[in-house]
């Protein structure tokens, strides 16, 4: 998925950019959470006006594929490199599943009007992306309700500080993980969900 004659093969399909996050060794240290099964192991994002004959070009090449239709927002948006080298950072993924008890709306107000700024204050991100689901894109797609992507530098991979922003400080750490949580389990994001550690790579392959 990162060489160029996929990258060509993409644009000539309709792509005008990928993003190709791969769980990969220089994140293996990271926390994972697994619903799926199998895991897993790579996400691939992207941007087209008709994304039906870029995602046949993916079947053919993955043992297994599920994809979405989303509503990108982008709190914190980072200036990246596009020329498909990696990203200096930890880019975790998490999949997000809405309690059957809790009606879509509230869900969506809770995640993005009380959440976010949380998110932001409470973990050391220097990037972060909302992807709500609007419709699977292939066939027994498993339930998901948002894709979210968080970037933190790579000394977050193994240490909770450097993830937490806590500068070392235990105490400022527990305060920080506790208003994590307790705003996380206001719409369930808690449990019933995926996290994957991963290396991110953006390309541009197409005109915009």
């Amino acid at each position: 998925m990162l060489s160029g004659g996929f990258r060509d093969a993409c644009a000539a399909a309709g792509a005008q950019r990928l993003q190709v996050n791969i769980s990969d060794a220089a994140v293996a240290g990271a926390m994972r959470i697994s619903e799926f099964d199998p895991p897993i192991d790579a996400v691939v994002s992207i941007w087209a006006d008709d994304p039906t004959d870029v995602l046949d070009l993916l079947d053919v090449r993955v043992g297994a594929m599920a994809a979405w239709q989303v509503d990108e927002r982008t709190p914190l948006h980072p200036a990246l490199p596009a020329d498909g080298s990696r990203i200096d950072a930890l880019a975790n993924v998490a999949f997000l599943r809405r309690p059957v008890d809790l009606p879509r709306a509230d869900w969506l107000r809770i995640w993005l009007d009380d959440h976010t700024r949380v998110a932001i204050e409470t973990q050391a991100t220097f990037g972060y992306v909302q992807n709500i689901v609007e419709r699977a894109l292939t066939r027994d797609a498993p339930v998901v309700d948002a894709i979210v992507e968080e970037l933190f530098a790579m000394d977050a991979v193994s240490d909770v500080h450097a993830f937490y922003g806590s500068g070392g400080d235990q105490q400022e750490l527990e305060r920080r993980m506790t208003r994590m949580l307790e705003s996380v389990a206001r719409f369930g994001a808690h449990q019933n969900l995926d996290v994957v550690p991963t290396s991110r790579y953006d390309f541009e392959v197409g005109p915009r």
